[in-house]
């Protein structure tokens, strides 16, 4: 997942948005500006209405007029906000008022210096903190050690944010500020380096020493030779990792709290936008068929892997794989485990919740037959098949006969990698199991 390039306003050089005649110039105390009485005064009774018909996030919990210009028909105000992120105001005359956040107003111009609306009250003292409500709402754990604002466009602004211990984040909100707006966060990694949108507080390798602690997290003992991102999810994020003795793997890690999720080694991990890139997928995913071709003659489905593909499992002890064989046109899907494991031929597979993508249907037909022959139904040569339905206990399935006369429905246990076939239905009596026989031999003449 890569953002696209965003049309941002430039990140934003308030200095020239008030003429110099009309700051005042408070006097120093204590190495802070002063504020004058007056003008929070001033501030206090006029800011809030500009702050309301502007619609940013903000109860107005202190405020200062800071001048006007009146030529140009506008005043400029700072806020504090009781939600957090303080403001920088303009009013005018016959137009909405525009608001730019403490981060936007104080940023320093290429000179180094702040401009006119940088915000100096006691509220607005540490903006960057306030945008760790923002950062929370999205989910995610980060402990803000410096902000940067990066510009707004017509619907949204965007932030840099980074954090204790290297990693940075991008938080895209609306505009103006709210936080009752919607809120994204997405790692600094997704998005090019010296790109519209990018990260300049933390740098790349930083960003990437993450990997260094899943590494340790994982357990592979892998000494590291090579990591790179490379993607994320909704959820989460997934890193490459090439080790010193030619092995690889992917890690996941969740992308709200950090946390280590699994380690997939390269053999495994073409499902991860291609797999590997650092190591030799070919040569891994070679060796590790040739590990399934074991472990699946052992569970009693005798099998040369050609091609394996792994399937999700929220279950960190079960690796889920289909099989195609280079010696048989039937396939499976395979639950191991690290004492053993079953392999489902296609038919009992998506009776178990699992489908065959690389096995035709027409090689399960013969083994339907077979079982219809159990039954004394030996006229029937399966044509078609389909899985209709399952109990808690078994799974329903329904053939059709090639000579064109009604089909049957055969059930079969659950959770058994060579199941007989226990009970024998006419499409009539099964009428009222998955809506019924619906192949078109079978609806029509049953």
């Amino acid at each position: 997942m890569r953002p696209f390039a965003i049309g941002l306003s430039a990140a934003l050089a308030v200095a020239i948005l008030v003429p110099a005649a009309v700051i005042s110039a408070p006097q120093e105390e204590k190495g802070k500006p002063a504020i004058d009485a007056k003008a929070r005064l001033a501030g206090m009774q006029e800011a809030p209405a500009v702050i309301q018909a502007s619609g940013a996030g903000c109860t107005v919990s202190d405020a200062r007029f800071i001048g006007e210009d009146k030529k140009a028909g506008a005043k400029y105000y700072e806020v504090a906000c009781f939600e957090g992120m303080g403001f920088a105001a303009i009013a005018k005359k016959d137009a909405a008022p525009q608001v730019y956040t403490c981060l936007e107003s104080s940023q320093p111009g290429p000179d180094g210096k702040v401009g006119g609306l940088a915000c100096i009250l006691p509220g607005n003292a540490y903006p960057s903190y306030n945008l760790a409500p923002f950062v929370k709402k999205a989910g995610v754990s980060c402990a803000i050690e410096k902000a940067r604002a990066i510009g707004s466009g017509a619907k949204n602004s965007y932030f840099e944010v980074a954090c204790q211990g290297g990693s940075g984040y991008i938080v895209q909100t609306v505009a103006p500020l709210n936080i009752d707006g919607d809120v994204v966060v997405n790692s600094c990694l997704l998005y090019e380096e010296g790109g519209n949108v990018s990260c300049k507080l933390t740098n790349r390798q930083t960003q990437l020493s993450v990997v260094d602690t899943l590494n340790g997290a994982a357990g592979t003992n892998c000494a590291v030779k090579d990591r790179r991102y490379v993607l994320s999810t909704k959820t989460d994020n997934y890193f490459e990792v090439s080790c010193q003795d030619g092995k690889g793997y992917m890690y996941q890690q969740t992308s709200a709290t950090g946390a280590f999720v699994r380690s997939i080694p390269c053999a495994q991990a073409g499902f991860v936008s291609g797999g590997c890139t650092m190591t030799d997928a070919v040569a891994a995913q070679t060796e590790q068929a040739g590990f399934y071709s074991k472990l699946s003659a052992k569970a009693g489905f005798p099998c040369d892997v050609e091609k394996y593909g792994m399937l999700p499992t929220t279950d960190p002890k079960k690796e889920i794989v289909e099989l195609k064989c280079k010696n048989s046109e039937v396939g499976g899907i395979a639950v191991f485990t690290a004492t053993g494991g079953m392999v489902f031929d296609c038919v009992t597979a998506e009776l178990n919740g699992y489908r065959c993508s690389f096995t035709k249907k027409d090689p399960q037909y013969a083994r339907l037959t077979k079982d219809l022959v159990g039954f004394n139904k030996a006229s029937c040569q399966v044509s078609d098949a389909r899985a209709i339905g399952a109990t808690e206990t078994e799974g329903f399935v329904e053939v059709a006969c090639s000579d064109g006369l009604p089909g049957w429905v055969l059930a079969y246990p659950l959770g058994v990698a060579k199941p007989a076939a226990k009970e024998f239905l006419s499409c009539v009596q099964a009428k009222g199991i998955g809506g019924g026989c619906k192949l078109p031999t079978n609806k029509t003449k049953s």
